[in-house]
C-alpha cells in the first residue's frame, strides 16, 4: 500500500501556474520541497504578477504562504519577465532576475503550455 505524506498531499494542490492575466510583468519559478523526513518530493512552481516591483517582492509572498504550515520549503531558482497578451493568445517569456539570476525558461515554458493549452508560448534569453 502507498501512502502519501501530508506535505505530498498539499503540493499535489498547490497550482503549477499563477500569473496575471494579461500585461508584461516579474516572474520567479520556485521550486517546493517537502520538509517531511523521507519526503523528497518537490514541484516546481511559476509565478508572475504586475504588482510586484522586484523578484523578491513575488517570492516573498509565495515562500511566505506555502511554508506556513511548516510542511513545505521554498526555494527560488530564478526569475524573468512575462509578457502575457490574452487577447491574442500568446506568452512569451524572457530576461531574468537580477537578484535570483535567470530562470530556466523551457521548464517555465512547459508549465505555462499546461496551463494555457491554446496558448502560443514561447521564450528567449533576450532582455532584462
Amino acid at each position: 500500500m502507498c501512502t502519501q505524506t501530508k506535505a505530498a498531499a498539499v503540493m499535489a494542490n498547490i497550482p503549477r501556474v499563477d500569473i496575471d492575466p494579461s500585461g508584461v510583468f516579474k516572474y520567479v519559478l520556485i521550486r517546493v520541497h517537502s520538509r517531511e523526513e523521507g519526503d523528497d518530493s518537490e514541484a516546481d512552481i511559476v509565478r508572475g504578477y504586475g504588482w510586484a516591483e522586484y523578484h523578491a517582492d513575488i517570492y516573498e509572498k509565495v515562500s511566505e504562504e506555502l511554508e506556513a504550515g511548516g510542511l513545505l520549503d521554498c526555494e527560488c531558482i530564478g526569475g524573468g519577465r512575462i509578457k502575457h497578451d490574452a487577447q491574442a493568445k500568446k506568452i512569451h517569456v524572457y530576461g531574468y532576475s537580477m537578484g535570483f539570476g535567470r530562470a530556466n525558461h523551457a521548464v517555465t515554458t512547459e508549465k505555462l503550455k499546461a496551463r494555457y493549452p491554446d496558448y502560443e508560448v514561447t521564450w528567449d534569453n533576450e532582455g532584462y
